[in-house]
């Protein structure tokens, strides 16, 4: 079993008896969609801790989304309580990438694909994905590399 799947249930177990109602229901919803990970497909594996990692960076993006929704629908408490659910799957994940860390990065894949020009940005994201692995939303690596090309043109 992996590292970190062994953490959440042993977090799973300490929330328990310190009724900690939020950490509770949060790491039972990441262990159920691990669990339902595991089974999805024609085999039923274990997944790694980078694949723990990326469910748990899936769960905490929804989050994050629907505190958004709640928010503008004004309804607060709900957002409150997607937000403290987000922080707690947060303490799982690596730790996220400054802006300074991820355009240089960016920089480097440029550099080592030659790349100029938005066309090339596929080939670029390509290169820059296995090194952000996690540590950065798709949206925000994009974004810097968008930029970065429509720099070098």
């Amino acid at each position: 079993m992996s590292a970190l799947k062994d953490k959440l249930k042993a977090d799973l177990t300490a929330s328990l008896k310190s009724r900690d109602e939020v950490r509770l229901r949060t790491v039972r919803m990441a262990l159920a969609a691990v669990n339902v990970e595991e089974v999805s497909g024609k085999q039923a594996r274990e997944l790694s801790d980078e694949e723990i990692v990326k469910v748990l960076a899936k769960e905490a993006k929804k989050r994050k989304e629907a505190a958004e929704a709640f928010g503008n629908a004004g309804r607060a408490e709900q957002a409150q309580a997607e937000l403290d659910e987000q922080a707690v799957l947060e303490e799982y994940l690596p730790a996220q990438l400054s802006d300074d860390e991820l355009a240089a990065m960016v920089d480097e894949a440029v550099r080592e694909t030659g790349a100029s020009g938005p066309q090339a940005m596929g080939q670029v994201m390509k290169a820059v994905n296995p090194k952000v692995a996690g540590r950065a939303e798709g949206g925000r690596v994009a974004a810097v590399v968008r930029a970065r090309l429509a720099e070098a043109q």
